[in-house]
């Protein structure tokens, strides 16, 4: 019998420490408990888990939010725990709670949860257990009960009777037309996921009157969830109904009197677009968004001045050059010269994408003009995004007529007096050369490339470096020969100390790219000779190039020329000379 009681209080004993810890004062205790469920869950057994540990997290949610949110969390990988989806419906009352509280963290992951079990649900328990549950939800006294009724009905309703799916389009319809208007916001969020599964017949019978009511609702913030809805309703529909049941509400929102509805639109415009099809795209959308591009609010310009590209591609092939030309493109042309830069900004990312739509005429006549204005605007992020996106204009123009009209800006901008715009350049630098060719680029752009190495920003010398390797890269170890090599080497005898640094740091990358012979024949020799140098930060810097460089390097070199500069530099009087030093000796002979 001991024995016995012994076996029971050790069972026991799990449960009596979640219980000691779900009470204890401390709140990271309390955490703690709750993340370790599931271990408590098993030394339970599923039995014990559904009788005693479940009623038991069901009476004792009232605690801190974070407890509650890994409750919640947890309880949605339970249903192994509680004996399979058979026993997965006694989840269903800790989690009715939780979806109650008044934190919306909490709610929303006690929500996920309840979506996820609802998939292990048979059909049977769906309709005893699981819509009873939405039901109470949904005609709950507080709000908060009903917001989280909202993201339910759609993972129910495909898999009840009829008589069941009317009773939940019936409470959806009232939780759109509830006085909370935060019970219609989450209903508006969550109409167009309800949309998809709900049959046609009721789609427009019962749904749409819905939907056009929360795109008149009083609070701005319900119909711009609305227009969501929308591009998931106008997926679905014929493109008659569309026509008829879905454009009236959406020419109505595109002209809404507030800024954040129009933002809207303007945002889903594209996906809007591809679910109503190129007729009513050209009868209703390119009117809407010219409309959207000379918006008083900057917000929704910039919002509309994105989608310029992908609503210009995705317009009927037969009629895309005539709507641009004539629709589109004269509203572009103001947004140029728009004094809100966030717009400036937004076109600039796009615009250059109209070039392989327009092709090689209309992008020398009407858009190149443009691109000149953005490269010279005052913004630098306009500026950054013109030469960002270059190359695909390249590729409709070819290469001579883009030197000739944009490369004159381009090296203006190699000089700008913003360091960031410096950068951008410098990044494109190498696509360009290869555009260019080797012979353009020694001519036009090479001069550039030597003067960013002696930059005063860090951040312009260290990606000058990265460049020089890359053009190396692209036109081969002779080139860089004749015109780099020299030109870095003879930067080691340059009275500032930093460019000095960056001699070191450009053979760093140079060695590599331009192989042994000239890094032993033409580098080496320099690095070597700067290991005298008066700067300490010089010295250390020559020890880090010569490990760096060593694996190029031949065994007789390395020991004939490299080791004995390393042992002078390791009995330096400057500590982190020496450090370097031995670093280098240790790392050259591990290899």
């Amino acid at each position: 019998m001991a024995a016995s009681d012994t076996t029971t209080d050790d069972s026991l004993y799990p449960i009596a420490v979640l219980i000691d810890e779900l009470k204890n004062e401390d709140v990271q205790l309390r955490l703690n408990s709750i993340k370790k469920l599931s271990t408590i869950a098993l030394a339970l057994g599923v039995e014990r888990t559904r009788i005693e540990l479940i009623p038991f997290l069901t009476d004792t949610i009232y605690d801190e939010d974070e407890v509650l949110l890994a409750l919640a969390e947890q309880l949605g990988s339970f249903t192994p725990l509680v004996g399979g989806p058979e026993h997965v419906h006694c989840l269903l009352s800790p989690l009715e709670s939780l979806a109650t509280v008044e934190e919306t963290v909490v709610r929303d992951k006690a929500v996920d949860s309840l979506r996820t079990i609802s998939a292990q649900h048979s059909p049977g328990d769906l309709e005893s257990h699981f819509v009873p549950l939405v039901t109470r939800l949904a005609s709950g006294d507080w709000f908060t009960s009903r917001t989280s009724a909202c993201g339910l009905f759609s993972v129910c309703y495909p898999r009840v009777n009829p008589t069941f799916k009317a009773d939940l389009r019936t409470h959806f319809r009232n939780l759109c037309q509830d006085d909370t208007p935060m019970v219609r916001r989450a209903a508006a969020s969550k109409l167009g996921e309800f949309a998809k599964v709900v049959e046609v017949e009721f789609l427009k019978s019962d749904l749409i009157p819905m939907f056009v009511n929360l795109a008149q609702d009083e609070q701005d913030s319900v119909r711009l969830l609305a227009v969501e809805a929308c591009v998931s309703i106008a997926t679905i529909l014929q493109q008659e109904d569309v026509e008829q049941l879905v454009m009236p509400t959406l020419r109505q929102c595109s002209g809404d009197q507030s800024w954040r509805v129009r933002y809207m639109v303007a945002d889903k415009f594209t996906e809007l677009q591809k679910a109503v099809g190129t007729d009513i795209t050209k009868l209703d959308l390119v009117p809407a968004f010219q409309t959207l591009l000379k918006d008083t609010e900057a917000e929704v310009r910039a919002a509309a001045a994105h989608k310029v590209k992908d609503f210009c591609q995705s317009l009927d092939p037969y009629q895309r050059e005539h709507i641009i030309m004539n629709s589109i493109l004269p509203v572009v042309k103001e947004l140029v010269a728009d004094p809100n830069t966030h717009v400036k900004s937004a076109l600039a990312s796009v615009i250059m994408g109209l070039s392989p739509i327009l092709g090689k005429h209309n992008t020398i006549e009407h858009l190149l003009p443009l691109f000149l204005t953005q490269l010279k605007d005052e913004c630098p992020e306009v500026r950054l995004n013109i030469i960002s996106n270059l190359d695909c204009v390249n590729e409709v123009i070819g290469i001579q007529q883009l030197s000739q009209s944009l490369l004159p800006a381009i090296v203006e901008l190699a000089e700008d007096s913003k360091w960031r715009v410096r950068l951008a350049i410098i990044e494109y630098m190498p696509l360009l050369a290869g555009q260019l060719g080797v012979e353009f680029f020694d001519e036009k752009l090479n001069s550039l490339c030597m003067t960013w190495l002696v930059d005063h920003v860090y951040a312009i010398r260290e990606a000058a470096t990265l460049n020089l390797k890359k053009l190396v890269e692209k036109f081969g170890p002779d080139w860089a020969q004749k015109t780099v090599i020299p030109k870095v080497l003879a930067m080691s005898r340059d009275q500032n100390y930093l460019h000095r640094m960056t001699c070191l740091f450009c053979i760093n990358v140079l060695a590599e790219a331009c192989g042994q012979d000239i890094t032993v024949k033409l580098m080496l020799p320099t690095v070597t000779a700067m290991a005298g140098d008066k700067v300490a930060n010089v010295r250390f810097n020559v020890a880090k190039t010569l490990q760096k460089i060593s694996p190029i390097l031949d065994p007789v070199t390395i020991s004939v020329q490299v080791k004995p500069v390393l042992d002078r530099l390791n009995g330096d009087t400057d500590v982190d000379v020496k450090f370097f030093a031995s670093e280098a000796i240790a790392g050259i002979a591990g290899k």
